[in-house]
């Protein structure tokens, strides 16, 4: 047995090849021939065509590595960096240091100015931007202030703190 896949080794080898198959990728299909072969042995009922159906299923092995490396190569998609001559490099979509300064910055103005306001205008601007829909009775409950006056209130209390921030050389704010 080993003499003869020493022989028709080179056999399939070549009949693989010549179905296109790129060079990688041809030992891979010759091995799966003879593991083909080995599995379906008992299938083979005559000894004397054993090369003959070792070709067919080479053969027809090496159609299917085509057929999928032709179906690859149509869903594949060039993108402008796929080649390097042309490629451009993307900018980094997150924010820089200095976005982060600056909002530390803002961040820093805004918590300074609303320190500033009286109690009742921080404790009532902290509870209304906790939530992107606040719910005033829950406010009203925790701050003991009537519901029909927490939207009022929240105004008047926002544009003190405009002021307030406007004071304090900040204008992005307005």
């Amino acid at each position: 047995m080993s003499e003869f896949v020493r022989e028709a080794t080179p056999l399939l080898w070549r009949t693989v090849r010549a179905q296109g198959v790129p060079r990688e990728a041809a030992d891979d299909v010759v091995q799966q021939t003879w593991a083909a072969l080995v599995g379906h042995v008992e299938s083979i009922a005559e000894p004397k065509a054993t090369l003959k159906w070792l070709l067919v299923t080479a053969r027809r092995a090496a159609w299917e590595v085509v057929r999928k490396a032709r179906a690859d190569e149509q869903r594949r998609t060039d993108l402008p960096d796929d080649d390097t001559e042309t490629s451009a490099t993307l900018p980094d979509p997150t924010p820089g240091p200095e976005a982060e300064v600056l909002r530390n910055e803002r961040d820093r103005l805004l918590w300074g100015a609303l320190r500033e306001l009286p109690a009742r205008c921080q404790e009532l601007l902290r509870l209304v931007s906790l939530a992107d829909r606040p719910d005033y009775r829950s406010i009203s409950a925790a701050i003991g202030m009537p519901v029909g006056s927490i939207g009022a209130t929240r105004g008047r209390c926002l544009a003190k703190l405009r002021t307030l921030l406007t004071e304090h050389g900040e204008t992005s704010w307005t």
